[in-house]
């Protein structure tokens, strides 16, 4: 069953069906994590119903373009119905394709790319295959995607992820084996005083070495 849920920031509003894989508030902190810079041209990443693209346009100043890359063509199908419902057709793009496949057009085209992946490694696939998609790398690895991100970026633009606090090590050595550089880390947990079970991410492509590391942010509602 399709809903239309209200954004709660302007008068945006967002498509979701019952029946595929909806968002949960993790997806709205990846969207809040960094900020845009003018003249930013944005990818999202494994890009679901469009919720941290269109989280992440709706919050910022400076945006130029949004393009969302969803491989499953019910999810990009219901992208784009929301893309037109908010009437943002010239400010965003929805391309139905795996990221190991961006075409030519996109290498280094983008300032910044937001991504929240699947983030449990293989396994049997659930009951619900489409589901199984957005929950485990049955169609994409870290590797596949840390090398994605950085064919899509220009030089000194930035990757941001969330991914399973407990592949933290993992996430670093993957994206500095791909000259993306970790500057930024917030662990994500349950509950103030709760051991985080995510990780907020962000890298830059031939960035310096040299990290942050921010205060746990507590996401009752949130679940990896």
């Amino acid at each position: 069953m399709q809903v239309e849920e209200e954004l709660l920031i302007g008068n945006y509003r967002i498509l979701q069906d019952t029946a595929l894989y909806r968002f949960t508030s993790d997806a709205v902190l990846l969207a809040r994590f960094l900020s845009a810079k003018k003249g930013e041209r944005v990818a999202d990443f494994c890009s679901g119903s469009g919720i941290v693209g269109l989280h992440f346009y709706a919050e910022n100043r400076g945006v130029e373009h949004v393009t969302l890359f969803e491989m499953q063509p019910s999810l990009a199908d219901m992208s784009a119905r929301t893309v037109a419902l908010n009437r943002l057709e010239e400010v965003f793009t929805v391309e139905n394709m795996r990221v190991q496949d961006i075409p030519a057009r996109y290498v280094e085209a983008f300032s910044l790319i937001l991504c929240n992946p699947p983030y449990e490694r293989g396994g049997f696939a659930n009951a619900d295959a489409g589901k199984a998609l957005c929950r485990k790398e049955l169609s994409l690895t870290l590797d596949e995607l840390c090398a994605a991100a950085a064919r899509g970026l220009r030089y000194g633009g930035r990757f941001a992820l969330i991914h399973r606090a407990d592949r933290l090590a993992e996430v670093i050595y993957t994206l500095h084996a791909h000259a993306l550089e970790v500057k930024k880390i917030q662990p994500v947990a349950g509950k103030e005083g709760a051991k985080p079970y995510a990780v907020l991410v962000a890298a830059v492509k031939g960035g310096r070495p040299g990290c942050e590391l921010l205060p746990a942010v507590a996401n009752e509602r949130g679940k990896v």
